[in-house]
């Protein structure tokens, strides 16, 4: 077990713990920048798909797992950032000020949509967020002169330094763009976490009652988390557009808030970690159900095609197996993992059982 010894209060917001900490990372950086070379056209798009969805989920997390807001209606906000970046880019605007722009306009409805929204609390949030990503279908087709209606909008080329970035033109691009895009969310992000508005995040998480005791404006503090939150997942949603070049009502459904909850929660709330690892689960084990069917197809003589939808409820059995046997998500099962290895032989069995106790201030809410 290695122990960390402190001697001043900026390690506790330091950005890695230690200088090993900080290798970690950089190798993981070098084999992601690595990874054009390594893999072969179409994985490399699949790995695009695990950092715009990572994107997505760091803006839902940011609400959800370190503020204590569940929402159903980012789909909503994905579908606002994709219409006003394609909106801008069709009329001239270059791409990173249309980038700039989607998360500026998506943040600035979210805060004030969240300003009636966040009065409510629990089950009645989420179906208050909910209502969201059924309106934006009818909004989609209302605002004919920005979104193109029904038959939607096909995104413009990107052009970075006279070099075009297309997904199928220049993968290799495309991906940088999408991976460059990802380390600032999480600088970001962790730059937030690390400030006092981070820190009044996670006492509101925590418990509302205490942190108003503690001064610290609730409704203040909200608001600007789902203001956050849907400026990062505006961002997300312009990338999306770009990566499936064209979107309509249709391609922002309540299917899609729900698949990013489950990717936080699957992934682990309240961290990170759990964001990234949601989204490697939602994008690959659909391929690896589809290429296990094929195998099974080839090889045994069952074909999965024959029972229709029966690929979606294989996703959702290992989704719900998860939540169910291990509810602290892939992130807290690795938590677990390292703290056993760390400690042993030492380790505890019941060291992560959850506590059946509550503050005494929550029992009047």
């Amino acid at each position: 077990m290695k122990t960390i010894f402190k001697r001043s209060y900026d390690q506790d917001i330091n950005l890695f713990k230690d200088r090993s900490h900080l290798i970690k990372y950089a190798l993981l950086l070098l084999l992601l920048l690595a990874a054009p070379w390594l893999l072969a056209s179409y994985y490399l798009n699949e790995l695009s798909a695990v950092l715009i969805w990572s994107v997505a989920g760091l803006g839902l997390m940011l609400l959800t797992g370190h503020t204590g807001q569940v929402s159903l209606g980012h789909a909503a906000f994905m579908a606002i950032g994709a219409f006003t970046n394609l909106a801008l880019m069709l009329r001239g605007c270059n791409f990173f000020l249309a980038l700039a722009a989607s998360a500026i306009i998506t943040g600035l409805i979210g805060a004030i949509i969240s300003r009636p929204i966040l009065r409510t609390s629990g089950i009645y949030l989420s179906i208050a967020t909910l209502v969201l990503s059924i309106i934006i279908e009818d909004v989609a087709i209302l605002a004919e002169p920005i979104t193109g209606g029904v038959a939607g909008l096909t995104a413009a080329p990107i052009f970075i330094f006279g070099y075009q970035v297309d997904r199928y033109v220049a993968p290799t691009a495309f991906y940088f763009l999408c991976l460059a895009i990802l380390i600032l969310v999480i600088v970001a992000y962790l730059n937030i976490l690390r400030s006092s508005t981070g820190r009044a995040f996670v006492a509101i998480r925590d418990s509302e009652v205490s942190a108003r005791a503690l001064g610290i404006n609730v409704t203040r503090f909200k608001t600007l988390a789902f203001g956050l939150s849907c400026a990062i997942t505006g961002m997300a949603g312009a990338l999306y557009a770009h990566f499936v070049q064209a979107v309509n009502y249709e391609s922002f459904l309540v299917l899609i808030s729900i698949t990013l909850l489950l990717q936080v929660v699957v992934g682990g709330l309240g961290s990170i970690h759990g964001a990234i690892l949601g989204a490697i689960v939602v994008v690959l084990l659909p391929q690896v159900i589809a290429i296990g069917g094929d195998f099974m197809s080839q090889n045994m003589g069952i074909s999965i095609a024959n029972y229709p939808g029966i690929d979606t409820a294989l996703f959702a059995l290992v989704i719900v197996i998860m939540i169910i046997y291990e509810p602290r998500g892939l992130y807290g099962m690795w938590v677990k993992v390292r703290t056993w290895l760390e400690l042993f032989p030492l380790y505890r069995k019941g060291m992560f059982r959850r506590s059946k106790t509550y503050l005494k201030t929550e029992r009047m809410q």
